[in-house]
C-alpha cells in the first residue's frame, strides 16, 4: 500500500491520508476505524456502484462492528442537484443520525461530490471518507475537499470545501470500469502532466497501450502520481486562492461543453475537449511554446478521447455557459492556460488565470 499525506494548513486538523493499493475495500473497516471513528456510517452510493459495492462494503463495516447504512441515489451526472442532496439528507436525518456519525462517499466523481456536500452540511457538517471506485475520482475528485452539486445555471456553483477524514483508493475496482471511463480518467492524468510534470506527460504518452490494457504496475504509477501532484496542490492552496487554479485547466470550456449537453457528454471527454481548445488559445495569446497544443492533442487521442466540439454551432451557448464559471470575474473570461508542458502561465503576484477577449475564445472555439 502506498501512502500520500494531504498536508492542509490552512485548517487545524484537517490534514489527511490517501491509500493506494490492491484489496483496500476488505480493510476497509480497519481503515476507516483508525483515520474516522463514528458511532454510525452513512454509505451514500449511486444505483450502478451500489449493486456491485455498495452491500459488501455495508457488511464488511459491520463485520467489523461498525454500525453502518446504505443510502443510495440514481446513477448520472443529471442526478448531482440539490433535490438529491436535500433527500439523501432528510433521508439520515429520518434514520436518526447524530453528530456523532460519519459519511462514506463510495463511487466516482458524482458521488464523492454529492455525499461530500451532504457531509460538509449535515447538522453544520460531519466528518467523511472518499472511496472512489473510478480512475478520475482516484486521481482527482476524491482529493482536495471540493464538495457541491451542479444546478441550471452551470456546474459545481453550490458547495462547500470541506476536506476527507481520509480517501482509500482500491486499484482492483479499475478491472471492471467500462474503457470510455477509463479514458475520461486518463484526461486527468494528461492534465497533471501538463500543469506540473513534464517527465510523467511523456510517461503517460508512452504507456497509453499498457494503460489501456490495464497493466497493474503502470496504473498503479498513474495513480500514485496523479496523487501526489493533486495533493501537492490542494497542500499549498486549499480554497483555490492563488496555484490551486491550475487544477483547472480545460475546465473552463469542458464546464460549459457538459452543461450544453445536458451532461451526455463523460466530464473527463468534456475536460480533454477543453484542454485541446485552450491550449490552442495559449498559444494564441503568445503565452504557450508553440507546439504545446499540438503535443497535448496528441496525447488525448493516444487514450482515445475526444478532440472536437460535440456541437459545433453551439458556441454562443458555451460562451454564454463560461460566463458563469467561477473563474469568471466581471464579465471577463479567465482561463488557466500552459506556458509548456509541465508548466503553467503565471505566479503567485500576478495569479494564476489570464483574461482572455471574447472574441478571441469564439475565433479558437470556431477553428476547424
Amino acid at each position: 500500500m502506498v501512502t500520500v499525506r494531504v498536508e492542509i494548513t490552512e485548517q487545524r486538523d484537517a490534514s489527511y491520508d490517501i491509500h493506494i493499493g490492491r484489496g483496500l475495500l476488505a480493510e476497509l473497516s480497519e481503515l476507516v476505524g483508525h483515520a474516522c471513528p463514528a458511532a454510525r456510517y452513512a454509505v451514500i452510493t449511486d444505483s450502478h456502484v451500489g449493486k456491485v459495492y455498495g452491500v459488501q462494503v455495508v457488511a464488511r463495516l459491520r463485520d467489523g462492528r461498525r454500525p453502518a447504512e446504505l443510502f443510495e441515489f440514481p446513477a448520472g451526472e443529471w442526478n448531482k442537484t440539490r433535490e438529491t442532496w436535500a433527500a439523501l439528507s432528510d433521508r439520515m436525518l429520518a434514520r436518526q443520525f447524530g453528530r456523532d456519525c460519519a459519511v462514506i462517499a463510495l463511487g466516482g466523481g458524482v458521488v464523492g461530490d454529492v455525499a461530500g456536500f451532504v457531509a460538509a452540511t449535515y447538522l453544520r457538517g460531519v466528518p467523511y471518507v472518499q472511496v472512489p471506485t473510478s480512475l478520475l475520482a482516484m486521481i482527482d475528485s476524491a482529493i482536495g475537499g471540493k464538495t457541491g452539486v451542479d444546478v441550471p445555471t452551470g456546474k459545481n456553483l453550490l458547495g462547500a470545501f470541506h476536506q476527507p477524514a481520509l480517501v482509500v483508493a482500491d486499484l482492483d475496482v479499475l478491472a471492471s470500469l467500462p474503457v470510455a471511463q477509463l479514458a475520461a480518467g486518463m484526461a486527468e492524468a494528461v492534465k497533471h502532466g501538463v500543469i506540473a510534470d513534464a517527465a510523467y506527460f511523456g510517461f503517460l504518452e508512452g504507456e497509453h497501450r499498457a494503460v489501456l490494457a490495464r497493466d497493474a504496475g503502470v496504473l498503479e504509477r498513474v495513480v500514485s502520481r496523479s496523487v501526489e501532484i493533486k495533493a501537492d496542490v490542494v497542500a499549498a492552496d486549499e480554497r483555490e486562492a492563488g496555484r490551486r487554479a491550475t487544477l483547472n485547466f480545460g475546465h473552463t470550456v469542458g464546464h460549459a461543453i457538459e452543461a450544453t449537453s445536458k451532461f451526455a457528454v463523460l466530464h473527463g471527454e468534456a475536460v480533454a475537449i477543453g484542454m485541446a481548445y485552450e491550449a490552442r488559445l495559449a498559444e494564441a495569446l503568445a503565452i504557450a511554446q508553440r507546439g504545446t497544443g499540438e503535443r497535448i492533442r496528441g496525447a488525448l487521442e493516444r487514450y482515445g478521447l475526444p478532440l472536437e466540439l460535440p456541437d459545433p454551432a453551439a458556441v454562443p451557448e458555451l460562451l454564454a455557459a463560461m460566463q458563469v464559471d467561477k473563474k469568471a470575474r466581471a464579465g471577463t473570461l479567465r482561463f488557466a492556460l500552459p506556458r509548456a508542458i509541465g508548466s503553467m502561465h503565471g505566479d503567485v503576484p500576478t495569479g494564476w488565470t489570464v483574461a482572455a477577449p471574447e472574441d478571441m475564445v469564439r475565433r479558437v472555439l470556431q477553428e476547424p
